[in-house]
Protein backbone atom coordinates (compact mmCIF):
# COMPACT_ATOMS: atom_id res chain seq x y z
CA UNK A 1 0.00 0.00 0.00
CA UNK A 2 0.59 3.45 -0.33
CA UNK A 3 1.12 5.81 2.07
CA UNK A 4 -1.49 8.43 3.59
CA UNK A 5 -4.09 9.72 1.15
CA UNK A 6 -5.33 11.99 3.63
CA UNK A 7 -5.26 13.42 7.06
CA UNK A 8 -8.75 14.53 8.36
CA UNK A 9 -9.28 16.70 11.83
CA UNK A 10 -12.08 15.32 12.93
CA UNK A 11 -14.68 16.28 16.22
CA UNK A 12 -17.35 14.12 17.86
CA UNK A 13 -19.06 14.49 21.22
CA UNK A 14 -19.07 12.40 24.32
CA UNK A 15 -20.83 13.00 27.49
CA UNK A 16 -21.43 16.69 26.52
CA UNK A 17 -17.70 17.20 25.66
CA UNK A 18 -16.29 18.17 22.31
CA UNK A 19 -13.17 16.10 21.68
CA UNK A 20 -10.81 16.24 18.80
CA UNK A 21 -9.03 14.04 16.90
CA UNK A 22 -6.90 13.24 13.43
CA UNK A 23 -8.23 10.26 11.00
CA UNK A 24 -4.95 9.18 9.08
CA UNK A 25 -6.88 7.19 5.73
CA UNK A 26 -4.41 4.80 3.76
CA UNK A 27 -4.52 4.39 0.10
CA UNK A 28 -7.08 1.62 0.09
CA UNK A 29 -11.03 1.18 0.03
CA UNK A 30 -12.91 0.60 3.43
CA UNK A 31 -10.18 0.17 5.80
CA UNK A 32 -10.72 -0.83 8.85
CA UNK A 33 -9.33 1.61 11.87
CA UNK A 34 -7.11 1.78 14.46
CA UNK A 35 -7.83 4.02 17.62
CA UNK A 36 -5.14 5.56 19.84
CA UNK A 37 -5.40 6.27 22.91
CA UNK A 38 -2.74 8.55 25.22
CA UNK A 39 -1.07 8.50 28.37
CA UNK A 40 -2.47 10.45 31.39
CA UNK A 41 -0.91 13.57 30.70
CA UNK A 42 -0.32 13.51 27.10
CA UNK A 43 -2.53 13.78 23.97
CA UNK A 44 -2.63 12.88 20.21
CA UNK A 45 0.49 13.95 18.76
CA UNK A 46 2.88 11.45 21.40
CA UNK A 47 5.72 10.47 18.84
CA UNK A 48 4.15 6.81 19.23
CA UNK A 49 1.06 7.31 18.14
CA UNK A 50 2.32 9.40 14.83
CA UNK A 51 4.50 6.78 14.16
CA UNK A 52 2.50 3.88 14.45
CA UNK A 53 -0.37 5.83 12.17
CA UNK A 54 2.14 5.81 9.76
CA UNK A 55 3.03 2.26 9.76
CA UNK A 56 -0.65 1.02 9.61
CA UNK A 57 -1.71 3.41 6.83
CA UNK A 58 1.20 1.63 5.03
CA UNK A 59 -0.96 -1.64 5.67
CA UNK A 60 -3.81 -0.75 4.43
CA UNK A 61 -5.10 0.15 7.58
CA UNK A 62 -6.95 3.67 8.52
CA UNK A 63 -5.52 5.21 12.31
CA UNK A 64 -7.18 7.62 14.30
CA UNK A 65 -5.77 9.30 17.29
CA UNK A 66 -7.74 11.85 19.74
CA UNK A 67 -7.24 13.55 22.71
CA UNK A 68 -9.33 12.83 25.51
CA UNK A 69 -11.56 15.33 27.49
CA UNK A 70 -9.45 17.70 29.18
CA UNK A 71 -6.36 17.24 27.01
CA UNK A 72 -5.06 18.72 24.18
CA UNK A 73 -7.39 20.60 22.05
CA UNK A 74 -10.73 18.82 23.64
CA UNK A 75 -12.80 20.13 26.10
CA UNK A 76 -12.83 19.46 29.96
CA UNK A 77 -10.64 20.31 32.95
CA UNK A 78 -8.01 17.87 33.38
CA UNK A 79 -8.24 17.37 37.22
CA UNK A 80 -11.95 17.62 36.95
CA UNK A 81 -12.81 15.10 34.33
CA UNK A 82 -10.36 12.17 34.26
CA UNK A 83 -11.02 8.98 35.48
CA UNK A 84 -10.98 5.31 33.75
CA UNK A 85 -14.37 4.93 33.39
CA UNK A 86 -14.53 8.83 31.71
CA UNK A 87 -11.54 7.84 29.35
CA UNK A 88 -13.73 4.60 28.48
CA UNK A 89 -16.67 6.80 27.81
CA UNK A 90 -14.53 8.81 25.69
CA UNK A 91 -13.11 5.49 23.69
CA UNK A 92 -16.70 3.79 23.31
CA UNK A 93 -17.87 7.33 21.48
CA UNK A 94 -15.32 7.35 19.31
CA UNK A 95 -15.99 4.02 17.92
CA UNK A 96 -19.25 4.80 17.59
CA UNK A 97 -18.17 8.31 15.83
CA UNK A 98 -16.12 5.96 12.86
CA UNK A 99 -18.18 3.76 12.79
CA UNK A 100 -21.03 6.29 11.18
CA UNK A 101 -18.11 7.26 8.83
CA UNK A 102 -18.71 5.88 5.22
CA UNK A 103 -15.51 5.95 4.13
CA UNK A 104 -14.06 3.42 6.79
CA UNK A 105 -14.91 -0.06 7.47
CA UNK A 106 -16.57 -2.25 10.61
CA UNK A 107 -13.66 -4.10 12.04
CA UNK A 108 -11.60 -1.53 15.03
CA UNK A 109 -8.20 -2.18 16.58
CA UNK A 110 -7.03 -0.07 19.94
CA UNK A 111 -3.97 0.88 20.96
CA UNK A 112 -2.96 2.35 24.24
CA UNK A 113 0.02 3.62 26.07
CA UNK A 114 0.37 3.60 29.96
CA UNK A 115 -3.45 5.05 30.74
CA UNK A 116 -4.32 4.89 27.41
CA UNK A 117 -3.60 0.93 27.71
CA UNK A 118 -5.73 0.74 30.79
CA UNK A 119 -8.49 2.10 29.33
CA UNK A 120 -7.73 -0.09 26.32
CA UNK A 121 -8.02 -3.20 28.16
CA UNK A 122 -11.45 -1.77 29.60
CA UNK A 123 -13.41 -1.61 26.41
CA UNK A 124 -11.88 -4.48 24.94
CA UNK A 125 -13.82 -6.15 27.99
CA UNK A 126 -16.82 -4.95 27.30
CA UNK A 127 -17.12 -5.17 23.51
CA UNK A 128 -14.99 -7.09 20.60
CA UNK A 129 -12.15 -5.78 19.30
CA UNK A 130 -10.59 -7.36 16.59
CA UNK A 131 -7.22 -6.55 17.85
CA UNK A 132 -5.68 -4.98 21.04
CA UNK A 133 -1.78 -3.29 21.73
CA UNK A 134 -1.05 -1.55 24.77
CA UNK A 135 2.30 -0.67 26.07
CA UNK A 136 3.23 -0.15 30.31
CA UNK A 137 -0.63 -0.15 30.89
CA UNK A 138 -1.56 -0.17 34.62
CA UNK A 139 -3.92 -3.53 35.76
CA UNK A 140 -4.49 -1.09 39.15
CA UNK A 141 -4.06 2.42 39.61
CA UNK A 142 -1.98 1.78 42.66
CA UNK A 143 1.24 2.79 40.52
CA UNK A 144 0.52 5.84 39.02
CA UNK A 145 -1.26 6.98 42.32
CA UNK A 146 2.60 6.36 43.81
CA UNK A 147 4.27 7.73 40.52
CA UNK A 148 2.61 11.37 41.55
CA UNK A 149 4.15 10.64 45.23
CA UNK A 150 7.88 9.92 43.81
CA UNK A 151 10.55 12.46 45.20
CA UNK A 152 11.04 16.22 43.58
CA UNK A 153 8.10 17.29 43.63
CA UNK A 154 7.88 18.40 40.15
CA UNK A 155 5.10 19.94 37.93
CA UNK A 156 3.91 16.96 36.40
CA UNK A 157 3.74 14.91 39.45
CA UNK A 158 1.52 17.85 41.23
CA UNK A 159 -0.71 17.10 38.28
CA UNK A 160 -0.47 13.68 38.50
CA UNK A 161 -1.38 14.10 41.70
CA UNK A 162 -4.46 16.27 41.41
CA UNK A 163 -5.87 13.90 38.16
CA UNK A 164 -5.86 10.76 39.97
CA UNK A 165 -8.44 10.69 42.22
CA UNK A 166 -9.96 7.14 41.08
CA UNK A 167 -8.84 3.67 42.10
CA UNK A 168 -9.51 1.33 39.71
CA UNK A 169 -8.82 -2.53 39.63
CA UNK A 170 -9.07 -4.48 36.30
CA UNK A 171 -7.70 -7.66 37.24
CA UNK A 172 -11.48 -9.33 37.38
CA UNK A 173 -12.13 -8.32 33.74
CA UNK A 174 -8.81 -8.93 31.92
CA UNK A 175 -10.49 -13.10 31.20
CA UNK A 176 -12.47 -10.88 28.79
CA UNK A 177 -10.39 -9.60 26.63
CA UNK A 178 -8.46 -11.45 23.88
CA UNK A 179 -6.27 -10.56 20.70
CA UNK A 180 -4.04 -8.75 23.01
CA UNK A 181 -0.26 -7.69 22.51
CA UNK A 182 1.15 -6.56 25.58
CA UNK A 183 4.57 -4.56 25.31
CA UNK A 184 6.25 -3.31 28.57
CA UNK A 185 9.63 -2.25 30.01
CA UNK A 186 11.93 -4.34 32.22
CA UNK A 187 13.21 -1.08 34.10
CA UNK A 188 9.54 0.75 33.81
CA UNK A 189 9.83 2.59 36.98
CA UNK A 190 6.23 3.96 37.02
CA UNK A 191 4.13 0.98 35.70
CA UNK A 192 5.99 -2.44 36.87
CA UNK A 193 6.54 -5.19 34.83
CA UNK A 194 4.36 -6.93 36.73
CA UNK A 195 1.49 -5.60 35.73
CA UNK A 196 2.62 -7.01 31.98
CA UNK A 197 3.01 -10.60 33.45
CA UNK A 198 -0.80 -10.50 34.57
CA UNK A 199 -2.25 -8.65 32.30
CA UNK A 200 -0.35 -11.35 29.85
CA UNK A 201 -1.36 -14.06 32.27
CA UNK A 202 -5.09 -13.18 32.76
CA UNK A 203 -6.32 -12.51 29.12
CA UNK A 204 -7.20 -14.65 26.36
CA UNK A 205 -5.95 -16.29 23.61
CA UNK A 206 -4.95 -15.34 20.57
CA UNK A 207 -2.09 -13.52 23.10
CA UNK A 208 1.83 -12.05 23.16
CA UNK A 209 4.14 -10.77 25.67
CA UNK A 210 7.26 -8.71 24.48
CA UNK A 211 9.21 -7.12 27.45
CA UNK A 212 11.93 -4.97 26.34
CA UNK A 213 15.20 -5.01 28.06
CA UNK A 214 15.62 -2.35 30.00
CA UNK A 215 13.34 -1.01 28.96
CA UNK A 216 11.50 2.48 30.63
CA UNK A 217 8.04 3.71 30.92
CA UNK A 218 8.70 6.31 28.20
CA UNK A 219 9.94 3.51 25.68
CA UNK A 220 12.89 6.19 25.17
CA UNK A 221 15.51 3.85 23.41
CA UNK A 222 15.46 4.06 20.00
CA UNK A 223 15.86 0.60 19.41
CA UNK A 224 13.29 0.28 21.58
CA UNK A 225 10.55 2.36 19.56
CA UNK A 226 11.47 0.66 16.11
CA UNK A 227 10.59 -3.02 17.47
CA UNK A 228 7.43 -1.88 19.17
CA UNK A 229 6.40 -0.16 15.70
CA UNK A 230 7.14 -3.19 13.42
CA UNK A 231 5.53 -5.38 15.33
CA UNK A 232 2.73 -3.33 16.78
CA UNK A 233 1.77 -2.90 13.43
CA UNK A 234 1.99 -6.52 12.09
CA UNK A 235 -0.21 -7.53 15.40
CA UNK A 236 -3.26 -5.16 14.43
CA UNK A 237 -2.92 -5.69 10.37
CA UNK A 238 -2.98 -9.57 11.51
CA UNK A 239 -6.47 -9.11 13.46
CA UNK A 240 -8.12 -6.18 11.65
CA UNK A 241 -8.04 -8.56 8.38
Amino acid sequence: MGPARRQLDLSFTADGFALRGTLHLPNAPLPPVVIGCHGLLSNRHSPKQLALAEACNRLGLAFFRFDHRGCGESEGRLEAVTSLECRASDLLHAIGHLGRRTELGKRVGIFGSSMGGAVGLRVASQREVAALVVFAAPVRSRPLKAAARMPGDTRENVRMAAVLQEEFDLGPVLARVRNVLVFHGEADAVVPLSHGHEIFRCTAEPKRLIIQKNGDHLMSDPRHQEEFIGEASLWLGKGLR
